[in-house]
């Protein structure tokens, strides 16, 4: 059950009295005082999941809206917080959104800077499933050759699509590692566009197609898988792959290494495959 109040000045003192404040299931016993911003050109998203986060806890929160700019900036000078969304409860300052992860058990989001996998696990989860749906959309049975096929395939678009929607950022970051690229500098803007096409025609399973696509593949795949090993087991460098596009935090190493191999090992079946 949802009340507005306009002018209520329960829970924490300070705020205008024209603030509209939205009782959110008001039967719950406990209660958090929740501010967070929402203009018309602008709902926090924070103050949302804040939110989100409280009611699946079971309390009755306090919805305060600020709806203007100086009202979110007086209620920081005068409570000395520097963001918002800002949470009280039983008069306590809980904080943030990440603030009220941690009071409740939860572990804090990743921020901006800390390495992770999960970009991967996602894109070669769509791929895998892609495959699936087309393999048994064709052929209402699923066979391991052609849904492997598919996979490396999909996965090839997928992560060249990831590339393209930053061309500049990807350059930067492939640059760092990529013995070509490091010769001819253009090849890194190339690199995503060839990764992109050799993934395409090898969807399409026209012998002609793949015969193409093939050898382009391969020719990526091996000086990839090249500077990959060179540099995380020859120079230890610790670096970020540019395999899921440019800013990626996910770590160069072992996947960066296993997507190279898979797009060889996909070419070289390709060659086997159409011209035996």
């Amino acid at each position: 059950m949802n009340i507005l109040l306009i002018g209520s000045k329960s829970g924490v003192s300070g705020y205008p009295e024209s603030m509209n404040v939205i009782v959110h299931q008001d039967k719950k016993k406990k209660t958090a005082v929740l501010y967070r911003m929402v203009t018309d050109e602008h709902i926090c998203p924070f103050g949302l999941k804040s939110r989100d986060l409280l009611l699946r806890q079971g309390f009755r929160v306090e919805d305060h809206h600020f709806e203007t700019k100086k009202e979110a900036d007086e209620f920081r000078e005068e409570h000395d917080v520097k963001t918002t969304p800002q949470t009280y409860i039983d008069g306590e300052r809980i904080g943030g959104h990440d603030d009220l992860r941690a009071h409740f058990g939860k572990e804090r989001k990743q921020s901006g800077d800390e390495v992770t996998y999960q970009p991967i696990v996602a894109m070669f989860s769509a791929a895998f499933l892609a495959s699936l749906a087309v393999q048994w959309r064709a052929n209402q049975a699923l066979d391991w050759v052609p849904t492997v096929e598919l996979f490396v395939a999909f996965g090839m678009i997928i992560l060249a699509v990831q590339k393209l929607r930053d061309l500049f950022a990807f350059s930067n970051q492939f640059l760092g590692y990529d013995l070509l690229a490091q010769k001819w500098v253009r090849y890194a803007y190339v690199y995503p566009f060839v990764e992109f096409f050799a993934g395409l025609l090898m969807i399409t399973a026209v012998p002609e197609l793949a015969l193409i696509a093939a050898p382009f593949a391969l020719f990526i795949g091996t000086v990839g898988a090249i500077s990959v090993y060179k540099a995380v087991y020859v120079d230890k460098r610790e670096l970020k792959c540019a395999c899921v596009g440019g800013n990626s935090n996910v770590p160069l190493g072992f996947v960066s290494l296993s997507e190279n191999l898979a797009m060889i090992g996909m070419s070289i079946w390709m060659l086997v495959k159409h011209l035996s």
